[in-house]
């Protein structure tokens, strides 16, 4: 008679952050939206349990970032709207219109330089605008 299989060991709780990490890591939550939504995202999926902070300010960074990827494909699309009719007015002009999306990648690099500024001197930061998708 064969034997079952031994069970699996019960998963170890993560180790939690020390002060120094969990406002390391929740700047870089912040500063990770230079590249967009992936860095907050990650850190916020890896780290939300094993640091208050970290967990606060990543998810403060991660909706900020969700806030300013809508306003790029918004303005994007409006930006193209506004190129296609002005194209049609001026019968073959270049617009300025076409890459507005860059306004709002460039307000959100601003935001999230002074955020990790405050985050990495353990000062939690509140954006001025943001959505806050995940509560």
């Amino acid at each position: 008679m064969t034997q079952p299989p031994p069970a699996a060991p019960a998963p170890q709780p993560a180790v939690p952050l020390s002060e120094a990490e969990d406002r390391q890591w929740a700047s870089f939550a912040h500063l990770g939206g230079i590249l967009s939504i992936l860095p907050s995202l990650i850190i916020f999926l890896v780290f939300k349990d094993r640091g208050t902070f970290t967990r606060q300010e990543s998810k403060e960074a991660l909706n900020f970032q969700i806030t300013i990827l809508i306003a790029e494909i918004v303005l994007g699309i409006v930006g193209t709207i506004l190129s296609v009719a002005l194209l049609f007015v001026t019968y073959g002009g270049s617009s300025i219109f076409g890459g507005l999306g860059w306004i709002a990648w460039l307000i959100g690099l601003i935001f999230s330089i002074i955020a990790f500024t405050k985050a990495k001197d353990g000062i939690a930061y509140r954006y001025p605008f943001n959505f806050r998708f995940i509560k």
